[in-house]
């Protein structure tokens, strides 16, 4: 079943994937009505973007019936992402993108304003430690953006 529920040709699946395509008809209609109630109140939170689109992949489906469009399931993606990117995310939402171009504008827009966060604090920090007017030769902050996201060294000038 399995097998023929899925196209020639699509991405394999991975193990987590099936385990729980196999676990769910067994599962408690008690559990499926709680991870539904969970999904409705799902908010990214302390999360990051990545975190919270795997939170929100894992539980939409016991909520299919409120994501009846892609359009609907973007909305609802963006409606649950924290103050610090939703500005971005629901102008761009606007503009007819499906939900993994989505997933990957938020994510960027969480990488860029994590840099330029941390940007201001340093340069904040080397004011405030004197570094206008005299001596004292402070840190530099360097940022390097990789595949893996954000990663900070100080070098010293």
């Amino acid at each position: 079943m399995w097998e023929d529920s899925h196209e020639e040709g699509s991405p394999l699946t991975r193990w987590s994937e099936f385990a729980d395509a196999f676990i769910d008809p067994f599962l408690p209609v008690e559990k499926k009505a709680a991870h539904a109630t969970e999904f409705e109140r799902l908010k990214q939170g302390s999360m990051s973007v990545w975190e919270y689109h795997m939170r929100f992949a894992c539980l939409s489906k016991y909520s299919i019936y409120m994501l009846p469009t892609m359009e609907a399931k973007v909305r609802w993606f963006v409606q649950g992402l924290s103050p610090f990117v939703i500005n971005e995310t629901a102008t761009a939402a606007l503009n007819d993108m499906n939900y993994g171009k989505m997933v990957a504008f938020a994510q960027a827009t969480e990488t860029r304003k994590l840099k330029n966060r941390i940007e201001r604090e340093s340069s904040s920090k080397a004011r405030s430690a004197g570094n206008f007017g005299g001596g004292g030769g402070g840190g530099r902050l360097a940022l390097r953006v990789g595949s893996s996201g954000l990663s900070q060294s100080f070098a010293q000038s």
